[in-house]
């Protein structure tokens, strides 16, 4: 049975600052706890309704520490408005090195909305882009909203934070491209690399003045509307294009 100290302790897992202090993420769903089990994460424990225990295999979930929760205490720590008969809780993972090889690799630059952030990911190791360099104004990667979205994609990729100025100055020999609203070459005419970098921006301000001058390549997804009042694309939208032009030239 839950205690009413562990059901504070998960709950408070919502929020960032409590998250980091513990250094821990919350994934939540049938499938996502799947996924979680046979990932190389570690899991802490895993709450669940008797349903979903007595449907398991029981040497499959005896390694893990098990706690019984009703389906009322599960609402109490999850933070989907239908939580879904089991949570976990695992360990983050805290990259500190990504190293560019003859592969792409994502750079996301102050990307803020999980939702997202999430469908980012999600296609990114759609693509077999597994590694995510986020700079550190990014939305958090363990937010809940950025988990769901991400659909387990999470398990699959290499996500990591840091000045990312910095790390395009390491790294400048590589082929760097950016997508731009204006000035950019049209990605469907434009040479594109099996390896480098792709910098993707904020959805309201795009790419930061200052990253802009590492970009060798700025690419622009050209709009076939002949309306002039049309919205551009969000970040994820833009994001599967870019990507999937990248990987169909491959």
């Amino acid at each position: 049975m839950i205690t009413k100290a562990q059901i504070k302790q998960i709950s408070s897992y919502k929020i960032n600052k409590y998250r980091n202090v513990d250094n821990v993420f919350v994934v939540e769903g049938e499938k996502m706890v799947s996924q979680a089990m046979s990932s190389n994460y570690d899991i802490i424990n895993i709450c669940a309704t008797k349903q979903w225990i007595d449907n398991q295999d029981f040497n499959s979930i005896n390694q893990y520490n098990l706690i019984e929760v009703s389906e009322d205490e599960l609402k109490r720590i999850s933070s989907l408005t239908t939580p879904n008969n089991v949570l976990a809780v695992l360990k983050q993972k805290n990259i500190t090195e990504i190293i560019p090889n003859n592969n792409l690799i994502l750079m996301l630059d102050d990307i803020n909305n999980p939702g997202n952030l999430g469908t980012i990911i999600r296609i990114a190791v759609w693509f077999g882009i597994k590694d995510i360099v986020c700079s550190n104004n990014t939305v958090d990667v363990f937010n809940p909203k950025t988990l769901q979205a991400s659909m387990g994609a999470i398990f699959h990729a290499n996500v990591m934070y840091c000045d990312i100025i910095s790390f395009l100055e390491k790294n400048k020999k590589k082929n760097i491209y950016g997508t731009v609203l204006k000035g950019g070459k049209n990605i469907y005419e434009e040479n594109l690399s099996c390896d480098g970098i792709i910098i993707i921006g904020n959805e309201s301000h795009g790419i930061r003045d200052e990253v802009k001058p590492f970009i060798d390549h700025p690419l622009t997804i050209p709009t076939f509307s002949s309306s002039k009042d049309v919205e551009s694309l969000n970040a994820s939208i833009a994001t599967a294009i870019v990507v999937s032009e990248f990987k169909r030239r491959q």
